[in-house]
């Protein structure tokens, strides 16, 4: 569709950038049943397109780098949702997502946007963060920074299916039920299933307008890294995971690690290794008492492996 030809909906208009990236993807029928005419801004018309809700929403294609491409993407826009970083954050890519994170600040500004929605890394205060989690802690103080007011969710590891952090929890957990692994996989991390991650994401859209804040989320369970591979490989029927912390596996070394023994390319596995060096535990609940709870409640850890398990059988059978 044209942005100009949408059709009007009693809550707005929202524009998702990387609609065609994991959250992204989720992120935009959830809107749509929520009530919100959706745009999609995206390099390639065509591989949004190919999308099952590509037919109800407005498509412009283009880039967040061209500043041309922004203003028409957010022109009419209420909310604008940014979904876009990079997985390695280190050295140049850092500052680009600092400027590209700033242009796109700034051309919300111009257009009359409400409010941004950016969903960044939980981490702790004070603390000597990895490149990457810094990267993105820095993109969101820039649009806090901004003139419109922004909601920066800040998330740890988020369980689904075609999540890397699941994936590599999945790989790691099925493929060796014996490994040497940093001690810092027991610091403790406070996980998310993705349907609650996006029931924050949707209603941080409604916000009210004075609201420019981070947001902690997660779920119901706070769990160490090793106890997270033991409770997936109890809930997948696996035997006990035997664990031999050492303290000598640096992220740099664990990410490649990882890229050894799972399908996770050690670029990507990088920054995920890098933010778990961090206790990563919800400070505050506050966004609950704006948007609400999930009509169930949150989803807890082995109920979040499952389902995510469910969508891995389902994609392999459909392979098969």
């Amino acid at each position: 569709m044209d942005p100009t030809s949408s059709t009007s909906s009693e809550r707005g208009t929202v524009l998702v950038t990387g609609a065609t990236g994991y959250i992204g993807g989720l992120l935009v029928p959830k809107l749509l049943e929520a009530g919100w005419s959706v745009r999609a801004l995206s390099r390639s018309a065509e591989r949004v397109g190919s999308r099952p809700w590509a037919d109800e929403i407005d498509v412009v294609e283009g880039d967040v780098t061209s500043g041309e491409d922004l203003r028409t993407a957010l022109s009419g826009v209420d909310v604008a949702y940014y979904l876009v970083h990079s997985m390695d954050g280190g050295g140049d890519l850092a500052r680009r997502d600092r400027e590209l994170a700033e242009g796109f600040a700034s051309a919300a500004a111009d257009q009359g946007v409400g409010r941004i929605v950016y969903l960044g890394g939980l981490h702790p205060e004070g603390a000597d963060l990895s490149v990457h989690l810094a990267s993105r802690v820095e993109v969101g103080q820039v649009f806090l920074d901004g003139s419109v007011p922004a909601a920066v969710l800040q998330a740890a590891v988020i369980l689904g299916d075609g999540s890397v952090s699941f994936d590599m929890l999945r790989y790691l957990t099925e493929r060796l039920p014996a490994m040497v692994a940093p001690h810092w996989l027991r610091n403790r991390i406070q996980p998310i299933a993705v349907d609650d991650a996006l029931h924050y994401l949707v209603g941080a859209a409604g916000l009210p307008a004075q609201v420019n804040r981070t947001f902690d989320i997660g779920g119901p369970d706070v769990l160490t890294y090793e106890e997270m591979i033991q409770r997936f490989a109890a809930v997948n029927g696996l035997r006990r995971r035997l664990i031999l912390p050492i303290p000598v596996l640096t992220p740099w070394l664990a990410s490649h690690w990882v890229g050894l023994i799972t399908p996770v390319e050690a670029d990507v596995a990088k920054p995920l290794v890098g933010s778990l060096v961090h206790e990563v535990v919800r400070r505050e609940w506050d966004l609950d008492q704006y948007v609400g709870l999930p009509s169930e409640g949150l989803v807890g850890f082995d109920e979040a492996v499952r389902r995510a398990m469910r969508g891995v059988r389902s994609r392999a059978g459909r392979k098969g």
